[in-house]
């Protein structure tokens, strides 16, 4: 009868394994984008979960986590300095080191409920999967909205696994890949099982995974998009005149060849990056007259970035402008970011570093409004730089009927860093999730138009001012992971709680001649 394992690591070397696992993982996803590496950190973390007690399992998890993001978000500390970089990294850590505890506890547990082999390589590697899973879950809707930056899956975008999101999305895609690890590193411990069978399951489980056909992404006609990339002084940090990166943004866009003066097919609408058309069009006459002459110039609409105001509260907006008309209408970020864009109880917060609450100077409110604009026919949904990580804003673009993604983000303040390419890499895999063409335009780059397929269509050199024109799908399909939204990760997380309280009631009510001794945990 199988009894439950001792520890697969002394602590020491469980420690150990932790730390380096944080380096491994990050090494997955860009710019180093190795994505093999990712599943190897995953492997890490789980040996070094393995027959802890919770003060030990605690301990590994939270350094596994603090390793992982002290590297992976490193670009926070590029212009305020350690302090909110090590506070995040160690937030993000904490939630790993509870999600630690978790899964110790399923190791304990489901083998004493569930002493057979379809416990051991069935349920052990689901439940496992759901609960990293679920720590994911909540790390990305608390505090203050969450931080989902470096979900496993997240490093797959140029990796065979990157179709899956289209059928499971985001957080379907670390279910399974959490899954496949938890399942291979439980095999060579499955001594009932000839090791043919063994390797034959290992070799279909991951053919399985990997083969997963990409789902079909209808599309239906195509819109002419122009994107453009000013490589103006856009930093939060950077000493320039008002209007310097608005200058920038009309200078590059005078040289894309018009439709009167070449007799090519005009564009249908033109896209500029987050923050783009600063001071407010809608308050400043002259940027106001210098848009409608644009609009005018091209004959299509305008959708330009900016900080609007209105009844004294402050939006990061996005506008779609038309000639004669200003803006048709307009979408404020639903997700600014906390302790960037906005700081959540500030009376509290001030106090610690009064210094860098104080640099955030105005508190940017949550739009309340639909992320869909009407262009000509075209739908368009619309993402403004952190909201690409937002689950649910992807769902309520889809609901909305959009057609197109137009992802305008402003990178300048992270430098020549990952993390232009990370968010690069998150478009990637939302366009595929949603069978959608997305348009990814920032103000220094990464700067892409991407097919709903996941393949680039053209882009712009980072730290250069440029610009892209393209012929556009129009998606039409609905894929299973913009169906089922949401739901796919509360069950795979919801199937990682359940068995796990399910085993924990299992081990108590199994029969006394089936109980075996534990040995001892560390």
């Amino acid at each position: 009868m199988h009894t439950v394992p001792r520890a697969r690591l002394p602590l020491w070397l469980a420690v150990l394994t932790a730390i380096a696992a944080g380096p491994v993982l990050d090494a997955g996803f860009p710019d180093k984008d190795i994505w093999p590496l990712t599943f190897v950190g995953i492997a890490m973390v789980l040996l070094a979960q393995h027959g802890r007690r919770a003060g030990s399992a605690f301990l590994v998890g939270w350094l596994a986590g603090e390793s992982f993001y002290l590297v992976h978000v490193s670009w926070t500390a590029l212009y305020l300095g350690p302090i909110p970089w090590v506070a995040l990294s160690t937030l993000e850590a904490l939630f790993w080191g509870v999600g630690g505890i978790l899964i110790t506890l399923a190791y304990r547990w489901v083998p004493r409920a569930f002493p057979t082999l379809l416990g051991r390589l069935g349920l052990l590697p689901v439940i496992v999967a759901g609960l990293w899973v679920l720590r994911e879950l909540v790390t990305g809707t608390w505090p203050y909205g969450g931080f989902s930056w470096g979900r496993v899956a997240e490093s797959q975008s140029t990796s065979p696994l990157a179709p899956l999101v289209a059928w499971l999305g985001i957080s379907g895609v670390s279910f399974v890949m959490v899954w496949l690890v938890q399942l291979l590193l439980e095999l060579p411990g499955a001594i009932d099982v000839r090791t043919v069978q063994r390797a034959l399951l290992a070799a279909t489980a991951v053919a399985v995974v990997f083969a997963i056909p990409a789902w079909p992404a209808t599309t239906h006609g195509t819109t002419r998009i122009a994107a453009v990339q000013g490589n103006g002084p856009a930093g939060y940090f950077d000493d320039a005149p008002p209007g310097a990166v608005f200058d920038t943004q009309v200078a590059e866009t005078l040289r894309i060849p018009s439709a009167q003066a070449t007799g090519a097919k005009k564009v249908d609408m033109v896209v500029w990056p987050e923050g783009s058309a600063m001071p407010d069009p809608t308050r400043d006459p002259s940027n106001a007259a210098i848009l409608d002459a644009l609009s005018r110039k091209f004959g299509a609409p305008f959708v330009v970035g900016s900080i609007t105001q209105r009844d004294g509260r402050f939006y990061n907006s996005s506008l779609q402008w038309e000639a004669g008309k200003g803006a048709v209408d307009y979408y404020d970020k639903k997700h600014p970011v906390p302790f960037g864009e906005y700081v959540p109880d500030r009376a509290f917060w001030r106090p610690f570093a009064p210094s860098l609450i104080d640099l955030i100077g105005r508190d940017y409110t949550p739009g309340t409004r639909d992320n869909v604009f009407d262009i000509n026919g075209v739908r368009a949904g619309i993402s403004i730089c952190f909201d690409i990580v937002d689950d649910q804003l992807l769902t309520d673009m889809m609901r909305g009927g959009a057609q197109v993604i137009l992802a305008q983000t402003n990178n300048a303040d992270f430098g020549e860093t990952d993390e232009n390419q990370q968010q690069l890499a998150i478009a990637r895999l939302r366009a595929i999730e949603a069978g959608r063409s997305l348009v990814n335009i920032s103000t220094v780059g990464s700067s892409q138009i991407i097919g709903p397929d996941g393949r680039t269509l053209s882009s712009i050199p980072p730290f250069k001012p440029g610009h892209m024109v393209a012929d556009v799908p129009l998606g039409t399909t609905t894929t299973p992971a913009v169906l089922l939204s949401r739901g796919i990760e509360l069950l795979v997380a919801g199937l990682g709680l359940f068995g796990m309280l399910t085993a924990a009631i299992g081990r108590r009510n199994s029969r006394p001649h089936m109980r075996r001794p534990l040995p001892p945990v560390r």
